[in-house]
């Protein structure tokens, strides 16, 4: 049998339990316990702590390669629980990214909110919140969040300006608004699509069908933190 590098929880169940932080890293180990308890905890997966030693030895290709088979089934199985699909406009699953390690580090990679978010999702999740402000918002983040940790679009040192607030903050001044939660609607769906053409990066989030090509870029930036 090949060596189990993915450990799902979710509805009171785990895989794992508060002894295995050695392998699932403090945050793994305690979700996995937290389900064994009854604390209610949104389902999810956590990759383990020698699968980041793995990837400084075989390199990124190889770790896509050896993750994609269980990412792809944990993901299925919080679809499952969660009766929701990755991608689907009009009942999406949209999860977090988030570091962890064998002991606390101060200053971890941010964590990746609302993974599963495109222009389709975002249309969908409008008709079904009624709130487009509040999706917008949220999409905008994720496109912040993603080029920031994924694709290392942040400033190279601290005098320089965060490339994405330097669009948030040009749309501000044209809009007349000192806060982001003034910003219109149409402004925040504006900065989604600025935000992810910026500089000489593309990003594009409309091909769900490929899962774990997605969280696999994801794990590699968390790696490579």
């Amino acid at each position: 049998m090949s060596e189990k590098r993915v450990y799902t929880f979710g509805n009171g169940q785990a895989e794992g339990d508060a002894s295995m932080r050695e392998v699932l890293g403090g945050k793994g180990a305690n979700l996995a316990e937290m389900n064994h308890i009854g604390v209610p905890v949104p389902p999810g997966f956590t990759i383990t702590t020698d699968t980041c030693n793995e990837y400084y030895e075989v390199g990124q290709d190889k770790i896509v390669e050896l993750l994609t088979a269980e990412v792809d089934a944990a993901v299925a199985h919080t679809e499952e629980l969660m009766n929701c699909k990755f991608g689907d406009p009009k009942n999406p699953l949209l999860v977090s990214v988030r570091s962890g390690a064998r002991a606390s580090m101060p200053g971890m990679m941010d964590t990746i909110l609302n993974l599963g978010l495109n222009d389709e999702v975002a249309e969908g999740m409008v008709e079904k919140t009624g709130n487009p402000h509040f999706v917008y918002d949220s999409y905008r983040r994720f496109v912040q969040m993603y080029g920031d940790v994924v694709l290392g679009m942040k400033p190279e040192n601290k005098e320089d300006i965060d490339p994405f607030e330097a669009i948030i903050e040009k749309v501000k001044e044209e809009q007349g608004v000192v806060l982001d939660k003034d910003l219109s609607v149409e402004s925040l769906k504006n900065l989604g699509y600025k935000t992810q053409g910026r500089g000489n990066y593309s990003m594009t989030f409309d091909h769900y069908e490929e899962v774990p090509k997605k969280i696999a870029e994801e794990i590699q930036a968390k790696k490579n933190g």
